[in-house]
């Protein structure tokens, strides 16, 4: 047999794909809103590691990242950048652009793909940050949810294998928990299986809590089967309960197809137990992943046959699409959990990804002769000492320099190499990375001053962890320095200093709209919601007399504040100043879905059900909708008081929870 030798390279995707749009300019001051959260009277009862776990640190907002919601739902064929890992058995295509995105994996001798390929690049308010596109295998690191780099590029090169041929590492510096990590792609010649090893570092002197699941989608007319009797399942009303598996009232809900509402089921694999998870079809064949111990979790999730549930399904892809399930790993059991990681050390595992073949008459019968029979094939395709093997082989490459590079993630993790002088073998962030938006924060490293802007444009981006708030509170009180300062200290829960440090810049400021959108914002968190309407409309006001042109930095900067500030004018029932705003707003922005459903709040405030209906009617898609977002059919029930009609019926919960 001839064993072809194993190749990294680049190659270009054409996709109908959105375009991403720009960054919104206006920090993130605002609570996360991420739909996994827990009531209190959920956590009682808990295992006391997975009570402590969900306890500690949980993400308060995105700072220092930035909102991603720009796109829209208009597709056009597009490149997309790929790199492709491959030898004689799979075909792996890596986006390094979003993420380092696992787009495809494909089985040559039997001709199967093995994940969930979104056949379009659509963007969706998935992401802790906004945008996020669903299929293939994402690498999700910071916080509950996914992560703020789903969009975003990472740097990536050749290096050379254990085996000594060609493995393809991805790298960036993940800025919510300010750490670095690596994912390395090595595909052995003659394997099945691509090895996935990752690596979280924490340099600092300080712990830091550390989240991690790999998200695999898979189609969904599969069995899911995993080594576990019993599950933590999380369902959209904010409960966490064990349940048993496979049956779940009354129902199998290893089938992703017989459940009605999106639910997670978070497998409860015991201690001592071989970690795995695998998704297989009618016939048995399927995808199946392994890791090594450290990456404890795994995971079933189902969007549900139900109405929102479909109606999801779609929006993430075309009509006429496949439906898809996720299977996940990660280094909890819930991803409702956050682990610590000590000062000066580090996390990493290997995982393995792979086809896998069994008895259709076992995998779809008793579960425990399914789980015997999946588990049974794996050990003949990949035994459990090949993957430990696997493991200490690529941990003896972890830290080889890489070679050529293939893509440029971020300058921000090359900042941090810079101000604190870290060592990061095997993963370099070079100084060529810098670019415009780390020369300010440059200049405060090495003169202690913060740069006025030379020309009236919105502000950049704020750093807000510790060293850099540091670094501001000494530097000369400038304006644009006092802006920064306070996004800081507001980032730190100090409110009081946050607002002063916002009212000093305000007092010489040239460029005012930005200080007062802050003042806003922390008025709104205190209650005082009229006076918050106020900053609001002369933030806007000072915006539309001081936007220079309609490119677009300016126009994100007007839609993000018209909408914030249409928002809390309706919210004190200010219609007319409302109007105002909207008036104001650039002619294409209007004309976009989500500001569609901003003029049917507003025209719903002015007491006209008529021209509500009139919009909903006409149709309109507001691309930035939030995971379990009910704000359109609310709307539509509250306007007309009739069934929402489907296409805009995004439900996950039952009605009435």
């Amino acid at each position: 047999m001839v064993i072809v030798k194993t190749t990294v390279r680049r190659d270009v995707l054409t996709l109908p794909a959105a375009p991403l749009g720009p960054e919104n300019p206006l920090p993130a001051l605002r609570p996360l809103d991420e739909v996994h959260t827990l009531d209190e009277r959920a956590k009682e009862g808990l295992p006391r590691d997975m009570a402590r776990q969900l306890g500690y640190e949980p993400l308060r907002g995105i700072l220092p990242v930035r909102l991603l919601d720009g796109y829209g739902r208009e597709r056009t064929e597009a490149p997309v950048d790929t790199i492709i890992i491959e030898n004689d058995r799979l075909r792996a295509t890596v986006l390094p652009g979003y993420g380092g995105r696992v787009h495809s994996l494909f089985h040559k001798p039997t001709g199967r793909e093995l994940l969930y390929r979104n056949p379009v690049l659509q963007p969706a308010a998935f992401a802790l940050n906004g945008a996020w596109f669903s299929g293939g295998i994402e690498w999700n690191i910071g916080a509950t949810g996914h992560t703020t780099l789903s969009c975003a590029p990472l740097h990536a090169a050749r290096v050379t294998a254990p085996d000594g041929g060609e493995m393809l590492r991805l790298w960036e510096w993940e800025r919510l928990r300010d750490l670095p990590f690596q994912v390395d792609l090595w595909l052995p010649e003659g394997s099945d299986f691509l090895h996935v090893g990752v690596r979280i570092r924490n340099p600092h002197e300080r712990p830091a809590p550390v989240y991690w699941w790999s998200n695999i989608a898979v189609p969904e007319e599969r069995r899911v089967l995993a080594p576990a009797d019993e599950a933590w399942r999380f369902a959209y009303a904010g409960g966490l309960d064990r349940v048993p598996v496979p049956e779940c009232d009354g129902v199998d809900r290893t089938y992703p197809t017989r459940s009605e509402y999106p639910a997670d089921y978070f497998y409860d694999v015991p201690d001592g137990t071989r970690r795995w998870i695998a998704a297989l079809d009618a016939e048995g064949h399927g995808l199946a992943q392994t890791s090594t111990d450290r990456l404890r979790g795994r995971k079933l999730f189902v969007w549900g046959t139900g109405a929102g549930g479909r109606r999801w399904q779609e929006w993430l892809t075309e009509p006429g699409t496949p439906g898809y399930a996720e299977i996940q790993a990660g280094l909890a059991r819930t991803q409702l959990e956050h682990v610590r990681l000590d000062a000066e050390s580090e996390f990493s595992w290997l995982e393995s990804y792979g086809p896998l073949s069994a008895d259709p008459s076992l995998v779809h019968g008793d579960w425990a002769r399914a789980r015997g029979e999946a588990e049974a094939r794996l050990a003949e395709a990949l035994p459990r000492d090949a993957v430990e093997a696997a493991y200490e082989a690529w941990l003896s490459c972890a830290d080889t320099e890489p070679g050529e590079s293939l893509a440029t993630g971020s300058g921000w993790g090359a900042l941090e190499v810079l101000r604190a002088e870290y060592k990061m073998p095997g993963t370099p962030f070079a100084e060529s990375t810098l670019g415009p938006e780390q020369a300010p924060w440059l200049e405060l490293l090495h003169t202690g001053a913060v740069p006025e802007p030379r020309r009236v444009t919105p502000p950049g981006p704020t750093l807000v962890s510790p060293h850099w708030r540091d670094m501001l509170e000494t530097a000369p009180a400038r304006p644009h320095a006092e802006y920064h300062l306070g996004i800081a200290q507001w980032h730190a829960g100090d409110r009081a200093q946050a607002v002063r440090s916002w009212e000093r810049g305000l007092e010489l400021a040239p460029s005012r709209w930005p200080l007062l959108r802050c003042l806003a914002v922390a008025d709104q968190a205190e209650g005082h919601a009229e006076r918050a309407a106020d900053s609001y409309a002369a933030a806007f006001d000072d915006l539309c007399e001081e936007r220079r042109d309609d490119g677009e930095l300016w126009t994100a900067a007007t839609a993000a504040l018209g909408r914030e500030a249409m928002a809390a004018l309706l919210a004190v029932g200010r219609t007319e100043a409302a109007r105002a705003v909207w008036e104001r707003l650039h002619a294409r922005t209007r004309n976009e879905g989500r500001f569609r459903l901003v003029e049917a709040q507003l025209l719903f405030a002015e007491g006209d059900m008529d021209g509500v209906r009139a919009v909903f009617e006409a149709g309109f898609e507001a691309a930035d909708l939030r995971e379990g977002a009910e704000t359109v059919g609310a709307l539509w029930a509250a306007a007309t008081g009739e069934e929402i009609p489907a296409r805009y019926d995004f439900r996950m919960r039952p009605p009435g929870e």
